[in-house]
């Protein structure tokens, strides 16, 4: 079969399309036929060696979408979650490392990682959602809480998993600010139904700029870290909640007083539960959300489709299209 395959770290180009063998189910394993996979940030990072227990030569990719048993499913990336759903095992990983992934024409995983393919999706948004919509899930109501009538902050609008928060957000009720430092993001962001965009490249006290437009807000959901989730914490209300899930920019120098003397709640997330994937996709079938699709690349252009990723150009998830077997 083929299978997008990285034999050594350095960068995105590093990665190879060639002839592998089938995998085979091994002891409560399925194997997938695959239709369609999406890029993460965590492809390029591990291209470039930024990831822990890289293990080499491995087959890329989290996200997917196929066929197995005559139905179409979705695969749920997260392996070995453990038994405690407010944390993942120590053992537990994500699918495409150390694991064989998606990149390929199949791809063998646990039975209990497969489920079907919310019907209202095609293979492509579909392959779009697991990573990036679990983790915007357990963000934005498992450790956020995010109701109806309230607002979020979202940093960083554009990549896959705020951009579902967004969607998340818009689709129970809530009020959605979101920053990017591209005016494009911010407009289809506006499309989505965001009620206020800022440009934090343009504005640097971005932060009062919220709070001129909207006030406080009661979550306040980031991915970068440093400068951003500090800026971020000053514009929670008291009693509000901050939700982290990366650190792209760095570590955070935070004031502690208004921290505590408002008594925030700052809960740090990554991936989701098996009870968070299933939850999610009950949520996007109840909703018809429709994840945003950036561009859609054949697998022998995986190259291109790792370029634009790096460059940060995207809105919404960049998708690869698998030939059939």
């Amino acid at each position: 079969m083929q299978a997008a395959r990285l034999h050594e770290t350095g960068a995105p180009g590093k990665l190879r399309i060639e002839d592998v063998p089938v995998p085979e189910a091994g002891d409560g394993q399925t194997v997938v036929s695959v239709r369609a996979a999406a890029l993460n940030h965590r492809d390029v990072f591990i291209t470039r060696g930024l990831y822990p227990k890289i293990v080499l030569p491995r087959i890329l990719g989290s996200d997917g979408c196929g066929e197995a048993g005559g139905r179409g499913v979705i695969v749920d990336p997260t392996i070995g979650w453990g038994p405690d759903e407010r944390v993942w095992s120590p053992d537990a990983s994500i699918l495409g490392m150390p694991a064989d992934g998606t990149f390929a024409q199949n791809v063998a995983i646990p039975n209990e990682n497969v489920h079907a393919k919310p019907e209202h999706l095609s293979d492509e948004e579909a392959a779009a959602l697991p990573l990036a919509g679990v983790t915007a899930y357990r963000a934005t109501f498992v450790c956020g809480g995010l109701r109806a009538g309230e607002t979020v902050l979202i940093t960083g609008v554009g990549g896959g998993v705020q951009t579902f928060a967004l969607l998340y957000a818009k689709a129970i009720g809530a009020r959605a600010v979101v920053t990017s430092s591209r005016d494009g993001k911010l407009e289809r962001a506006k499309a989505l139904g965001a009620d206020v965009a800022i440009n934090y490249a343009t504005t640097p006290d971005w932060h009062k700029a919220v709070r001129a437009a909207v006030g406080a807000v009661d979550l306040a959901i980031d991915s970068a870290g440093g400068d951003s989730f500090a800026k971020a914490l000053s514009v929670i209300k008291p009693g509000g909640r901050a939700v982290t899930y990366g650190g792209t920019t760095g570590d955070a120098t935070i004031k502690m007083f208004p921290v505590f003397w408002n008594q925030l709640s700052i809960f740090g997330t990554s991936m989701g539960s098996p009870g968070d994937f299933a939850a999610m996709l009950a949520f996007v079938s109840k909703h018809f959300i429709k994840p945003v699709i950036d561009r859609v690349y054949e697998l022998s252009e995986i190259e291109s489709a790792m370029q634009r990723m790096d460059d940060a150009l995207q809105f919404g998830k960049i998708v690869l299209r698998i030939p059939s077997a």
